[in-house]
């Protein structure tokens, strides 16, 4: 069942259409990708739909709650964690987290016991009576993260979660998302990492200049590109020509190519359904194998696809 629905949503910056008459709906308890290089729109279609702005066209609903006409009721659902932290400079992690915490009704037992497992977690336990001023950006970043933690809303909106974030800071920040899933949150993830989208997402939209390209799961969006999957194969002999031509005309192979007379490369769809026939091919024509390769698209390859772009083409 559809938690959020939006109809024609549409914002204008005078002659600047910054979100392009959007039609999405996102399902109740899973995680949403918005993908898209800064400036796609993703950020202003957030602000919409906490509230923060109004939209020029169209309407979102969320909860049930029209954002324009109930927007009290609708910002209630919501919890947001900003691309750029939302810090007084002069406050310390556990007066931001335990004040949060306050604001969202929680009582005074579950704001030391939520605040202090937060700050533990993402590794600021030891910095909380320190001013946030000192912090780094991903410092800052997790402090605003963990706003969302504690607070648990049944909308959880993170835009960019793991910016500047270390590589083991973002496997923590994931998997603790992951686990904001479980206890029934529905998550939008508002991201220009692809490989982050693609390792948590349930669904993911893409946009690009506000508007809206493809939504769907990111499997189904790798499968989506025509020979967009890859088998390399390297035999123990030299591979005759007419292989080559057979090779070719096995269903969903879209092109063959001889890097060297015995190592191939094989464009097609579904390499995971294909590759027993393709071995099997292989045995039958006495060519025995040294050594295969299969890999899929990456969620890059899928921008690539429908925007003619990579995501940093994109953003410049």
């Amino acid at each position: 069942m559809a938690i959020i629905q939006m109809i024609d949503l549409t914002k204008k910056f005078g002659k600047l259409t910054a979100v392009d008459h959007l039609n999405l709906s996102i399902e109740e308890g899973e995680i949403f990708g918005f993908l898209g290089p800064n400036g796609a729109g993703k950020t202003t279609t957030l602000l919409m739909l906490v509230t923060v702005i109004k939209p020029t066209e169209g309407k979102a609903i969320v909860g049930g709650y029209d954002i324009t006409r109930e927007p009290d009721k609708a910002r209630q659902l919501i919890g947001i964690a900003f691309q750029d932290p939302k810090l007084m400079w002069v406050m310390t992690p556990w007066e931001v987290l335990n004040w949060h915490a306050k604001v969202c009704g929680l009582t005074s037992s579950e704001r030391k016991e939520r605040v202090r497992w937060a700050l533990t977690e993402l590794d600021l336990w030891g910095d909380r009576y320190k001013s946030v001023h000192a912090f780094s950006g991903g410092m800052r970043k997790r402090v605003e993260i963990a706003k969302i933690l504690i607070q648990r809303p049944k909308i959880a909106i993170i835009d960019e979660p793991t910016t500047q974030i270390d590589i083991v800071g973002k496997h923590k920040i994931w998997n603790m998302i992951r686990e904001l899933k479980d206890e029934g949150s529905t998550i939008i993830l508002a991201t220009n990492e692809l490989y982050e989208a693609d390792l948590l997402s349930d669904r993911v939209a893409i946009m690009h200049r506000g508007k809206l390209l493809v939504c769907d799961s990111p499997k189904k969006l790798k499968d989506s590109i025509v020979g967009g999957d890859l088998i390399e194969i390297i035999l123990e002999k030299e591979a005759p020509k007419i292989t080559i031509e057979e090779l070719k005309n096995i269903n969903r192979v879209v092109e063959v190519l001889v890097l060297k007379p015995n190592h191939l490369r094989i464009y097609l769809n579904r390499a995971e359904e294909i590759l027993p026939q393709i071995t099997e091919f292989f045995i039958k024509t006495h060519l025995p194998i040294r050594s295969i390769r299969m890999s899929e698209p990456s969620l890059d390859d899928v921008f690539a696809h429908y925007t003619g772009l990579t995501i940093e083409e994109a953003e410049k």
